[in-house]
């Protein structure tokens, strides 16, 4: 009787075929975890706006801006106004949108920002007053 040596076709393709789906679940999970990071630095950015515009820009002018923008909510980081896939806020395609209400030569009196989610309903932040 001879003494065989070796995986059988068989053994190899059962590896290969686990590996493979243990590859494909890695990959789904970490496509995941980074849609929720992306998730999580949307909502950070809206809270900045949200915070700035209530604490900064209101307090001082007693009204909202028609529109939003580094130049009258200097206070936070200017990279904030971009999305996770470089889109920035008002512009097509963007994650992010402000939309001034009840509004009368430039100063406004409502206002809802909104961030776009992949994982979630959309985040969304109006005025307190």
């Amino acid at each position: 009787m001879k003494n065989k040596h070796g995986f059988t076709i068989l053994e190899l393709v059962v590896v290969i075929a686990f590996a493979t789906l243990a590859l494909i679940l890695f990959f789904l999970q970490k496509i995941n975890i980074e849609a929720m990071a992306r998730d999580d630095d949307r909502k950070i950015a809206i809270n900045a706006m949200y915070y700035a515009l209530e604490e900064g820009f209101y307090a001082e002018n007693g009204y909202y801006p028609e529109t939003i923008s580094e130049e009258n909510l200097p206070v936070i980081d200017p990279n904030l106004f971009t999305d996770p896939f470089g889109n920035n806020l008002g512009k097509s395609g963007s994650s992010y949108t402000y939309e001034a209400a009840n509004c009368e030569d430039g100063k406004c009196k409502e206002y809802t920002l909104r961030a776009i989610l992949e994982k979630e309903d959309d985040y969304i932040k109006r005025n307190r007053s």
